[in-house]
């Protein structure tokens, strides 16, 4: 039987926030802002296996030689706390964040119809959990790895981004009657041209942290859903990230864990590729009546047919003996779509 549940004792998630931003007029036409985000979170709910054996903290017995202290250490055939039943999925109200993020907003409206607004938010989010089952987040498991040790989990959230900057602009033409421009027509010509703009939206941020990980459980607690961390290779040279989508990390910076132990690389410790992409819009307002309006739409979505890559595969090993797996670090899909062009009218009234 493989129980699942929640805390009995479950508290209440509660998250403390702050901020603070001010924002100075530098011309009639110019504004900017500079302010602070913060947050910290606690009793939230995280997915621990709660009928795990007790490990030892080593080097009490029966912990082998060799490894260090404070190494939490499960034998071969440790029964769970409950040998009656299989592992668990439970959640716990153990869970615990924080959260801070500078951000940056500048605007400019330009005498001939431009505006321009750019946001840049420089941001840090820490958690020991975030995913609720093992579907919630691709980039790391869903359970805590110890759950005696949860401090070994706390690292970078899996939603975590740490720089985004969002620039846009529009451009009303400056076309038809009261414009600068073919202001002398009328009628069906005026109509024609009269009412166009042009909408920009360039985005660009980092990538998403993820999480190394085996296809297998060396630790001996019984639990082979919830891919443990390998350990740091210290004889490991030369870069770790690589940034190709063939291999974007090298795996060989990476060992199996001695059985009986846990890994000690760090939750979501490395990033993965980060994003940019252009999004342009063609409008035309036209108006029937004083009651009714029409709006043509002309959307162009990754106009440049950017390459933004999903996370690599995470696997390094998928056995104890022998070298990491070929298909350690290797991408096959984006995070975005092929450029996208869509037609649209829309009625208004």
């Amino acid at each position: 039987m493989t129980p699942a549940g929640v805390q009995p004792d479950l508290w209440t998630p509660s998250l403390a926030s702050w901020s603070f931003k001010i924002d100075r007029e530098l011309t009639p036409n110019t504004t900017f802002g500079i302010g602070y985000v913060g947050s910290h979170g606690y009793h939230e709910i995280i997915s621990v296996d709660a009928n795990e054996p007790t490990p030892a903290i080593c080097p009490a017995a029966p912990c082998p030689s060799g490894l260090p202290a404070g190494t939490y250490f499960i034998p071969s055939g440790a029964p769970r706390a409950n040998p009656a039943l299989a592992n668990s999925w439970s959640w716990f109200s153990e869970g615990v964040s924080s959260y801070n993020a500078l951000l940056l907003d500048f605007t400019h409206r330009f005498s001939n119809g431009v505006a321009l607004r750019g946001v840049y938010t420089w941001a840090k989010a820490l958690d020991d959990g975030d995913s609720l089952n093992a579907t919630a987040a691709a980039n790391a498991p869903g359970l805590v790895m110890n759950p005696f040790n949860l401090h070994s989990d706390w690292g970078l959230a899996t939603f975590d981004v740490r720089n985004v900057a969002v620039i846009n602009a529009s451009y009303e033409l400056p076309l038809g009657r009261g414009k600068s421009l073919l202001n002398g027509l009328r009628g069906w010509r005026d109509v024609m041209v009269s009412g166009w703009s042009v909408n920009g939206v360039q985005t660009i941020q980092s990538g998403f942290p993820f999480t190394p990980q085996l296809s297998f459980n060396p630790s001996n607690n019984g639990d082979t859903r919830n891919p443990v961390r390998p350990s740091l290779n210290s004889a490991f040279t030369g870069p770790l990230i690589l940034g190709n989508p063939n291999r974007y990390f090298d795996p060989n910076a990476f060992i199996v864990p001695s059985n009986g132990t846990y890994g000690n690389v760090g939750r979501d410790t490395f990033t993965g590729p980060g994003l940019a992409t252009m999004d342009i819009s063609l409008l035309k307002n036209t108006r029937i009546t004083e009651k009714w309006g029409l709006q043509f739409r002309a959307e162009f979505f990754n106009l440049l047919n950017q390459a933004n890559f999903n996370t690599p595969n995470l696997i390094a090993f998928t056995s104890a003996v022998g070298p990491p797996s070929p298909a350690a670090g290797v991408i096959t899909s984006t995070s975005t779509p092929s450029r996208q062009i869509q037609f649209g009218l829309k009625l208004t009234w």
